[in-house]
């Protein structure tokens, strides 16, 4: 039996990892229904090294996390998954960047393993890329926008 997995962007970490920011209820929300729930949580090598850019490794809560290294099939995913995105470039309009590679990194890397069902972000510019692979592809994973919360997400009552 496949157990369900979640990959975690780098967004979520800066959320879970700052009790100040406006989003930190939510990731914490996520974070310790994923662990009642024993949904195994992912993070790939891709958002370890964005994190580490302004944050240190060891910040990270690597003992509740499955690492997830870019291999050869998260590679070839992505080069399907980018050629959508760069021919559909001018319906994006995205705010703070053109189209950054990583985003169909790590989705590629949530598609291809076998066990991801959801991908937790905030970042709203990457649900827009997500947005355009659904309109072309059936990516197999759900995209889990963390302005919204946990208890919404599934349906469940905040009691």
């Amino acid at each position: 039996m496949t157990h369900k997995a979640a990959l975690l962007d780098t967004s979520f970490f800066l959320r879970f990892l700052n009790d100040s920011d406006p989003l930190f209820k939510n990731a914490d929300g996520y974070f310790r229904y994923f662990l009642q729930k024993e949904i195994t949580m992912m993070i790939s090598t891709i958002s370890i090294a964005e994190y580490c850019a302004g944050g240190d490794v060891h910040e990270l809560p690597l003992r509740n996390l499955q690492i997830v290294p870019f291999n050869l099939d998260h590679s070839k995913r992505t080069g399907e998954f980018a050629k959508i995105v760069f021919q559909n470039k001018g319906k994006l309009k995205l705010k703070e960047r053109n189209i950054i590679p990583n985003d169909t990194k790590l989705f590629a890397q949530a598609d291809c393993e076998k066990a991801v069902e959801f991908y937790l972000s905030s970042d709203s510019e990457s649900l827009k890329i997500y947005n355009i692979l659904r309109q072309e592809t059936a990516p197999k994973f759900q995209f889990i926008d963390l302005n919204t919360s946990y208890n919404e997400t599934f349906g469940l009552l905040d009691l």
